[in-house]
């Protein structure tokens, strides 16, 4: 099956964030945009996201400023949905273990050094601010409160935002299998999917996280990739006060629509294991464990029951920056990767959708280009 349209044809491959907001904003400047996922929206990383909107802590200038213009983003979405229970903003509360690791002070400096919001909080102090935190969990050192800090319900996000494309005309096309982008006369012509599906297009965006490198390879280019897996857990619903993500030693968590958490920690994604087929093994001591660090951390202990877990590749450039635009010399072939999925969903799908539908090269971008990994892509192709 061949689907084409006389109008400026976009195909967009990928269920995520930024699939379906690149896919929204094209139709809204009115190109003819085909959407394709391999399985279901918010199947992968979107879907076990703990989807933090921070641009908190050390980085760079231009990564700091892009991911505060996407807050804002969200800012302007949360106005014009008064009281969603899938976006909030009660701010984020952060705190270092009690070691010579401990970068807390140092990180309210460069925070408020930039104009970042920022409170430094000794532990008995938190109450005042923010909600159901337990004071003994928090360090000695103290915490730093972010008010302008907030959390997206990603799956809800992009259950909107699909609505929204069909409504504009967008074609969405579910559960096609991988797909492949399609290069003729040096060009991305279209895409290829395992269903058996073409799709004829002027352009063709890859939003496909951490699969992303693997397919710009298949391209002749490179883009350093350091994605881990990812684990995200949550918990049954229970009575909490807390309302902040909070971001601790052991586990970073935040509420959820329904009443639930869901709390994820660097520790925990060490201990999961590969299977031979391509699946992960989640021991039942890890989940137990990251539960019972959540409950360290709220106010009172409560007893957490888990609910479900979702684990797999965790988007991140091996650099740690996003990688969005061109692939040089491919004309039509564009790219969206990011560990920031969820802060730079709404405004990488605005600027990318720019650049693919008028050309438009927003200075926001210039340090994020797949460009930058020249060097390797020359390496590869001699």
């Amino acid at each position: 099956m061949t689907i084409s349209q006389s109008r400026q044809r976009i195909a967009i491959i990928g269920g995520g964030i930024f699939g379906v907001s690149s896919a929204v904003h094209l139709a809204r400047l009115g190109a003819h945009v085909t959407l394709v996922t391999e399985g279901a929206f918010s199947s992968e990383a979107s879907g076990r996201s703990l989807a933090w909107l921070n641009s908190a802590r050390f980085r760079s200038a231009e990564y700091h400023r892009l991911r505060v213009i996407g807050i804002d983003r969200y800012r302007t979405l949360a106005s014009r949905n008064e009281g969603a229970s899938w976006l909030r903003f009660e701010g984020g509360l952060t705190w270092d273990a009690d070691d010579p690791a401990n970068q807390i002070a140092e990180a309210f400096a460069h925070e408020r050094s930039i104009g970042y919001d920022c409170l430094l909080l000794e532990p008995g102090d938190v109450a005042k601010v923010t909600p159901g935190i337990n004071a003994t969990a928090i360090s000695p050192q103290g915490a730093i409160f972010n008010p302008g800090e907030g959390w997206v319900d990603l799956p809800s996000l992009i259950d909107i935002l699909v609505r929204e494309l069909r409504a504009l005309g967008g074609q969405v096309i579910t559960q096609a299998g991988k797909a492949t982008v399609d290069i003729k006369g040096g060009r991305a012509t279209g895409v290829s999917c395992a269903n058996g599906m073409s799709i004829e297009s002027d352009a063709v965006l890859v939003a496909t996280g951490a699969a992303v490198p693997a397919m710009a390879k298949q391209a002749g280019h490179v883009i350093a990739d350091g994605t881990p897996v990812g684990l995200l857990v949550k918990s049954k619903p229970f009575k909490y006060a807390v309302r902040a993500v909070l971001n601790t030693p052991n586990v970073a968590l935040r509420p959820t629509p329904d009443g639930a958490i869901v709390c994820d920690s660097a520790w925990s994604e060490e201990e999961l294991n590969r299977s031979s087929d391509g699946t992960y093994e989640v021991k039942q001591d890890t989940l137990r464990r990251l539960l019972s660090e959540a409950s360290n951390v709220l106010e009172g202990n409560p007893t957490l029951e888990l609910e479900s877990y979702h684990c797999g590749p965790k988007p991140v450039p091996g650099d740690g920056e996003s990688v969005i635009g061109a692939l040089d010399g491919i004309p039509g072939y564009f790219v969206a990767f990011s560990h920031s999925g969820a802060t730079l969903g709404l405004i990488t799908g605005e600027l990318i959708a720019r650049e693919i539908a008028n050309g438009e090269m927003s200075p926001l971008l210039e340090r994020f280009r797949p460009a930058r990994f020249a060097q390797a892509t020359e390496a590869l192709a001699s």
